[in-house]
């Protein structure tokens, strides 16, 4: 492993796609600074870098607090230069229009899309002086299209496509990357399959190319991060080659 001076942080670090992407940067040399709401899980992530010869930083987040991600993506650059900064916080949520409350809606809005922003724009504000960097969000089906259940959840996708949109027009001149990666397939987490088989019954769990490995996720995040800015990509779609679409 080559180290780099450079810090990758990683805002909802959960415990696949999150995990997946920071041991993929951390694997290719970057410092890893790793964010969640509950940072006594990301235990095992940190034993699994170290074990790897990685650095990494790990410490408990709540996005949606601008003070709390103030703080966070500046401690990251204190560590080494930011150089990635990859929000990953899904919100995933599934109710019926009459049984989403006011709640639920402002809730999956914050953490989705108004975190995202906070997220980004204080990248950003690191990034500018150095005239560099990198700022990568995950999507997801919902980004492009609302389903039945899916309103609260929708809105957020839609809104934070909205968010990156703009950012990347702005800041793409300044040679900051900022892509949105769209995730149009199940993931293979716990949550994920436990969801299939109460939807689909004992064999929904038969094919293993029906759910998108998180490991998938984090190779798409570093074919971003490797694309000269010649060829940036804004929006990247990924699916199993099983997908119907």
């Amino acid at each position: 492993m080559t180290k780099r001076n450079a810090t990758a942080a990683i805002i909802g670090a959960g415990d696949y796609i999150g995990a997946e992407i920071a041991k993929k940067f951390a694997g290719e040399g970057f410092s890893i600074f790793a964010g969640r709401r509950n940072g006594e899980k990301l235990a095992p992530l940190v034993k699994d870098i170290e074990a790897a010869g990685g650095t990494i930083a790990a410490r408990s987040l709540d996005a949606r607090k601008e003070e709390e991600i103030v703080s966070f993506l500046n401690d990251a650059d204190r560590q080494a230069p930011l150089e990635a900064c990859i929000f990953n916080i899904g919100a995933n949520v599934n109710f019926p229009i009459l049984d989403t409350t006011e709640r639920v809606f402002r809730k999956v809005w914050e953490m989705a899309c108004y975190s995202g922003f906070l997220a980004g724009r204080e990248a950003a504000r690191l990034m500018l002086p150095r005239g560099q960097g990198n700022i990568f969000f995950t999507g997801a089906t919902a980004s492009l299209r609302g389903g039945s259940g899916y309103a609260a959840f929708a809105s957020a996708k839609f809104g934070l496509r909205a968010v990156v949109q703009a950012m990347a027009r702005e800041l793409g001149p300044q040679n900051i990357h900022v892509a949105h990666l769209i995730i149009d397939s199940g993931v293979n987490t716990e949550w994920v399959r436990q969801r299939r088989l109460e939807a689909l019954g004992p064999d929904a769990l038969n094919d293993p190319d029906a759910l998108m490995p998180p490991t998938s996720v984090a190779e798409a995040y570093w074919q971003l991060y490797q694309q000269p800015r010649s060829a940036w990509t804004f929006e990247l779609e990924i699916r199993p080659f099983k997908e119907k679409w």
